[in-house]
């Protein structure tokens, strides 16, 4: 060490005066050395290390400090592990612990990773913890050390607990079919805020429980753990599935004036794959989206006991009855039922069916590929020996898996359904035209020519434009051979295409979310979904504005025909098949009723006084135009609509008629319309509950508990 005397006697010594000749000397050697490094090295900011005496002692000093912070903590560790150790020993002797007791333990998710399933409906199973993401793990690794260093000061108080597995759907429960995960393909949900819970022997807690916060009386976890709030991190969030579903995207009918625009006119829509898709919605807990809901698909999905026609002669039978509506005490309800000849199975022609199949890898998924093998089982099952089914494939490129086979040969046909597997992308174009092909190949004449699509819509190889798709299928169309489409499955579901080739192949749409509606679609409505008795059916309904101010069609937005189509064989209508029941609805407002939405015309008022001519007391007049299967020239069926077709109340009407306006009020109450806006789901119960009737297959129970499940996520609105 250098003493304070040394230091001042420095301090007080005299600098020697500079030599000039030194400083030539220096400066010379200094311009040397620059000429020859030909750069200059930027000089180390502050000062280096050992030049003066205060920098040893600072240096000296500070590898002494440093030295002995590093050594405090290891020697206590090394201290304070050992007594921690036999103090836990001796506490674990003297006060075991009690599975099952009164303890209560918290725990967290601030530690957890997230996890991609959702607070609701957590049944009460044990399930192994989950594995912490990839993506995730810095996050939970420095979460981690955290954890270890508080837990001196806090205790041992968490634990963790494994995320119990998604719920299985009612779907899954009737066919066991229905993929594992459907609850995540819902609205997408808020992050939980809620810990799980489980008692001390790894139990899980209620559904309920989970969603509210607090144990369920009865349960394990009543008074063993009680969960505790917290928020997941931002960064924690797992990115949430997308959406994919395509829609076609549609505006309510108008109220049109009935001197202004007294004829209505749309093609039928024996379609219900809305009713299947609004089902699914609800039953996963959130309302359907609106352009998802078309009200005469829910309206048509029920079989009504309509009167039919006596003869095979005539395809069907049109009914026509007016009532007062339920929900505006100044309209009246103008319901137009059709009801299809009923073919016997004995009278029902040769199938010569194709199935085609998509196998694409969006169809890897339990409510796709593998409901749609077990569908098309119970179809084969239904079909006579003399059948003939054949199978393409599609996924990438088309291929066929089973030549045109007849039915008698059913173990060849099911073993082929059964060895799908799914992988590639869709070549549904290359698919269609391989499926036409070889109907032509086994064309029956006089019998049911008919593609099966089977497909959760996802074309992305071939053409994959829906007008394309279209002009393909009615070429193909003009052969004999017809076309109806099901689809499968959530979040890539492709509607607008399968309701655009199936209206233009002379087909129907379906939408198969559980083998209970596969057998509904395949098995109980077989003869109507493969056996046509009229195409292309229009309807054009033309008002009288002498006991009409106003009217609207309910539903059919998308089926809508210019005035002008009616009476042209060349534009394209719905088909009827064998025993089918079709209705349309109209809400009509009496004239002077006083419900009357649009102003009369100011200016050129026409006069609706015709003099004496005959039918000035109707209502209005219902015409209907058909063409037979195996002909191009329509036929034409007229109903004049008068006094005789009206009811003095509601209540007067039939059961299946009762029941019908209760589906159109959910319809058009699930898109939010006005008509309806004040109109409760109580009172849509109260309507669907008196007209039940018979019911031998449950439908009519299953859209009850549709209402209430809609009024309890709408919250009664």
């Amino acid at each position: 060490m250098v003493d304070d005397n040394e230091l001042e006697r420095l301090r007080n010594i005299t600098a020697p005066t500079p030599d000039a000749e030194a400083k030539a000397r220096a400066l010379a050697a200094a311009m040397q050395a620059f000429d020859e490094q030909e750069k200059i090295f930027a000089a180390a900011q502050g000062s280096a290390g050992g030049l003066r005496l205060t920098e040893r002692v600072q240096k000296l000093w500070r590898e002494i400090m440093q030295k002995k912070l590093i050594a405090t903590p290891a020697i206590a560790g090394l201290v304070a592990l050992p007594i921690a150790g036999y103090a836990t020993l001796q506490m674990l002797r003297e006060a075991p612990p009690q599975i099952g007791g009164d303890e209560k333990i918290t725990e967290t998710l601030a530690d957890k990773p997230a996890t991609n399933g959702q607070a609701t409906n957590v049944p009460a199973t044990n399930a192994p913890a989950t594995k912490v993401p990839a993506t995730l793990k810095p996050v939970a690794e420095a979460d981690k050390q955290k954890k270890d260093t508080d837990s001196e000061s806090r205790g041992l108080n968490e634990v963790l607990v494994a995320p119990a597995q998604p719920p299985k759907s009612e779907a899954e429960k009737a066919g066991g079919l229905v993929r594992q995960d459907a609850l995540q393909r819902t609205e997408p949900a808020p992050a939980p805020t809620v810990s799980g819970q489980l008692s001390l022997d790894g139990g899980a807690a209620a559904p309920a429980d989970v969603a509210r916060g607090g144990p369920v009386p009865g349960t394990a976890a009543e008074s063993k753990l009680m969960a505790q709030p917290s928020t997941l991190p931002a960064d924690q969030l797992l990115p949430q599935e997308e959406n994919r579903d395509r829609v076609e995207d549609f505006k309510t009918n108008p109220v049109h004036a009935a001197l202004e625009d007294p004829v209505s006119t749309f093609s039928i829509d024996v379609d219900t794959a809305s009713y299947s898709f609004v089902r699914r919605s609800l039953k996963e807990g959130y309302l359907p989206q609106a352009d998802t809901v078309r009200v005469e698909e829910m309206i048509n999905y029920f079989p009504y006991d309509w009167k039919g026609p006596d003869a095979a002669s005539t395809p069907f039978n049109s009914t026509v009855s007016v009532m007062p509506t339920p929900w505006n005490e100044h309209t009246k309800l103008m319901h137009v039922a059709i009801k299809g000849f009923d073919v016997k199975a004995t009278e029902q022609p040769k199938a010569n069916l194709v199935f085609l199949i998509d196998v694409s890898g969006s169809m890897n998924e339990q409510d796709k590929l593998p409901l749609l093998q077990s569908a098309f089982r119970l179809l084969v099952s239904k079909l006579k020996p003399d059948d003939t089914v054949s199978i393409v494939t599609y996924a990438g490129d088309a291929g066929t898996v089973l030549m045109p086979t007849k039915v008698a040969e059913k173990g060849k046909i099911l073993s082929a359904i059964d060895h799908l597997q799914p992988g590639g992308s869709t070549a549904g174009e290359a698919g269609i035209r391989e499926a036409y092909k070889l109907a032509q190949q086994s064309f029956v004449k006089d019998g049911v020519n008919r593609v099966m699509l089977a497909t959760d819509g996802d074309f992305n190889v071939g053409q994959t434009d829906d007008d394309d798709l279209k002009r393909l299928i009615e070429q193909e169309r003009k052969t004999g051979v017809f076309l109806s489409v099901f689809g499968f499955g959530r979040g890539n579901l492709n509607d607008q295409m399968m309701q655009t080739i199936a209206q233009n192949g002379n087909g129907t749409a379906a939408y198969i979310d559980t083998l209970a509606e596969a057998e509904k679609v395949l098995v109980e409505d077989a003869s109507s979904t493969l056996f046509t008795i009229a195409k292309d059916v229009k309807i054009q309904v033309e008002f009288n504005p002498n006991r009409v101010s106003e009217y609207r069609l309910i539903g059919y937005e998308t089926r809508a025909l210019n005035r002008e189509d009616f009476n042209n064989d060349r534009v394209d209508a719905g088909d009827i098949g064998s025993g089918h029941s079709v209705t349309a609805i109209y809400e009509i407002t009496p004239k002077g009723s006083g419900g009357e939405q649009i102003d009369p015309l100011r200016y050129g008022q026409a006069t609706v006084n015709n003099g004496g001519v005959a039918n000035a007391d109707e209502y209005a007049f219902v015409k209907i135009r058909y063409k037979l299967p195996d002909e191009d020239t329509s036929k034409l069926i007229t109903t004049p609509v008068t006094s005789a077709n009206e009811v003095q109340s509601f209540d007067q009407a039939g059961t299946d008629q009762r029941f019908s306006v209760a589906v159109a009020a959910f319809g058009q109450k699930l898109r939010d319309e006005d008509a309806t806006a004040k109109f409760g789901y109580d009172k849509i119960m109260e309507i669907a509950t008196a007209a039940r009737g018979a019911d031998p297959f449950g439908y009519r129970s299953e859209f009850l508990s549709l209402v209430r499940l809609a009024s309890a996520l709408g919250g009664n609105r």
